[in-house]
């Protein structure tokens, strides 16, 4: 029995010999030098414009995922140009591969967390119960609560509050953000730990309040940091630190077994 085919459709992009459409946009006319990178990040993922509330919004949290210093992913990076620097796009991607659970990819914990916890449409919740079952389900299960803590930015990750302030400036500070203020509350209560909303809680609460699926929220991570890790790469290659690093970190960690090691 012949194999019953489905249509191969995509819906994002077209060419000819004259003219590029994006979402139903020239690519030329409508969007070169009219759109910034954020703008067409979220028509990419989207598909359609985003408001002016949008723009800042969503801008504000891809701008946020850029840097955040000499990271497990930077090092990735530059370790990896050390030993091909013939290839910048394998040592961009090998510091892409590190955005997981505990590195910008908690975003998209979080907001798995939330749509879980509050259904999209959800009306009247009691928010603040929501919160402690949550919290007491992750308990129950020894798991992490994602979007909260920070080994260094304590009491307060001085991110979240800006990017819940724009969220607010621009009307999208919603349930989704209360919840997660909430789950941040009584993490702290139950554990008498200092468990601030982090970057990524942050992200993963407003991304919720734009409606963007969590499957995808990573996503704006991976593109965001992607641009960080291009900039670590050229001063990498002006100013080289990772054979450096590399050397220390093997004289430490063998001291023990060398002789002669001091």
């Amino acid at each position: 029995m012949a194999r019953k085919t489905k249509p191969i459709r995509s819906d994002i992009a077209w060419s000819t010999p004259d003219r590029i459409e994006v979402h139903g946009k020239s690519l030329p006319d409508e969007l070169l030098g009219h759109i910034n990178l954020g703008d067409m990040a979220f028509l990419q993922i989207v598909g359609r414009m985003p408001t002016a509330q949008e723009s800042k919004l969503f801008n504000a949290v891809a701008v946020t995922l850029v840097e955040h210093g000499i990271t497990p992913s930077a090092l990735a990076a530059r370790l990896t140009y050390a030993g091909a620097p013939e290839s910048l796009q394998a040592a961009v991607a090998a510091g892409l591969c590190g955005l997981g659970t505990v590195f910008v990819g908690s975003t998209e914990g979080t907001a798995k967390m939330l749509y879980e916890a509050l259904p999209p449409g959800t009306q009247g919740a009691d928010l603040e119960q929501i919160a402690r079952d949550v919290v007491a389900g992750f308990r129950a299960r020894g798991a992490i609560v994602p979007g909260l803590g920070h080994p260094l930015h304590k009491p307060v990750d001085p991110r979240a509050p800006r990017l819940f302030q724009i969220a607010a400036e621009n009307g999208f500070s919603g349930d989704y953000i209360k919840l997660e203020q909430l789950i941040c509350a009584e993490a702290e209560r139950l554990s008498g730990k200092m468990l601030p909303v982090n970057a990524t809680g942050a992200i993963g609460a407003i991304c919720c309040e734009l409606c963007l699926p969590w499957k995808i929220v990573r996503g704006i991570g991976v593109l965001a940091r992607a641009i960080g890790l291009v900039g670590h790469i050229l001063e990498e290659s002006n100013n080289p630190i990772a054979v450096e690093i590399w050397q220390r970190v093997e004289d430490e960690a063998t001291a023990h077994i060398r002789p002669g090691a001091a």
